[in-house]
């Protein structure tokens, strides 16, 4: 039986976030695991209210407005200038336009904060709250993008976080904390290599666009991707675990199909990553228009 919406967004208030990680050696890494009953009651809620018409037609300009957080005023201190700004939205419209999303970004507009505390601290702590409650612009179709410069691992008190985004089932119950936020260095153009061609922004919009990791555990961290429902996308092989670098021919499931290297929601180097599957946008555009009210079809 379906959850009622109001228990099911209750439920989805309390999901952790998507937390790619880079760890020294060994590439990104996941922060954060949502149990299977947190991702069934966003699935369940989804399933009963996402639109039944063809989409094919979908289409929609999403303004973004980007929160530069640095420690001072240089570019080591995080405070990076527009051409990396506009480069790196150059990236992402065209990952998601290649792909047929229909799914456009244009910059609204860029504020420039020198906060010490929301550059070292603020994703992971109390901090995160005030910066975004001073920042976040626009409603539930606008994306709002916070580059700060290190992220604490909640499992690790490490830092190296690459980046995070809410998923759009959790804007109902708090849209003030919507948003990506990600490491400064891995903008195009960065120094964040190999993670600096911009392809950080695009992993962590897609799960602001609703999808989840192609190595999904459905049981929270205590299974195989191999097994359930993995990303609850068709056309996304099967796969273990992340991968990493660019394990051409990897191939960790027994089911039909090598692992997904490939696709920007898995943790392959930047320069590796280059596709969405069709399934992945068909999602992304009902997930879209169901918690995020964008329906341009």
């Amino acid at each position: 039986m379906l959850r009622s919406p109001i228990a099911a967004l209750a439920t989805m208030a309390s999901m952790v976030f998507a937390l790619p990680t880079n760890t020294t050696g060994t590439g990104r890494s996941c922060g954060s695991v949502l149990s299977a009953a947190k991702m069934a009651a966003a699935e369940d809620y989804f399933d009963a209210h996402k639109p039944g018409s063809d989409m094919s037609a979908f289409a929609a300009d999403l303004k973004v407005y980007w929160h530069v957080i640095s420690a001072d005023n240089t570019l080591e201190g995080g405070n990076i200038p527009i051409n990396q700004i506009t480069t790196t939205l150059e990236v992402l419209n065209q990952d998601y336009q290649a792909s047929g999303s229909g799914l456009s970004f244009t910059l609204a507009g860029v504020d420039r904060t020198v906060n010490s505390d929301w550059f070292y601290t603020a994703p992971q702590s109390s901090q995160q709250g005030a910066m975004k409650q001073a920042l976040r612009r626009g409603g539930a179709s606008d994306l709002n993008v916070y580059s700060v410069g290190s992220i604490t691992d909640p499992s690790t008190g490490e830092p190296g976080v690459l980046g995070y985004a809410t998923f759009p089932s959790l804007y109902p119950s708090n849209p003030q904390d919507d948003g990506v936020v990600f490491l400064y260095s891995t903008v195009a153009g960065g120094h964040g290599a190999p993670y600096n061609l911009g392809r950080t922004l695009t992993h962590e919009v897609g799960h602001w666009a609703g999808l989840y990791h192609t190595f999904e555990d459905h049981r929270g961290g205590k299974g195989s991707g191999c097994d359930g429902p993995g990303d609850y996308v068709l056309d996304t092989p099967s796969e273990a675990s992340a991968a990493f670098g660019c394990e051409t021919g990897r191939d960790t499931c027994a089911t039909p199909g090598v692992d997904p290297i490939h696709n920007f929601m898995d943790y392959s180097d930047d320069a590796c990553m280059n596709q969405f599957t069709p399934g992945q946008v068909t999602r992304m555009k009902a997930q879209m228009a169901t918690f995020r009210g964008v329906s341009t079809f």
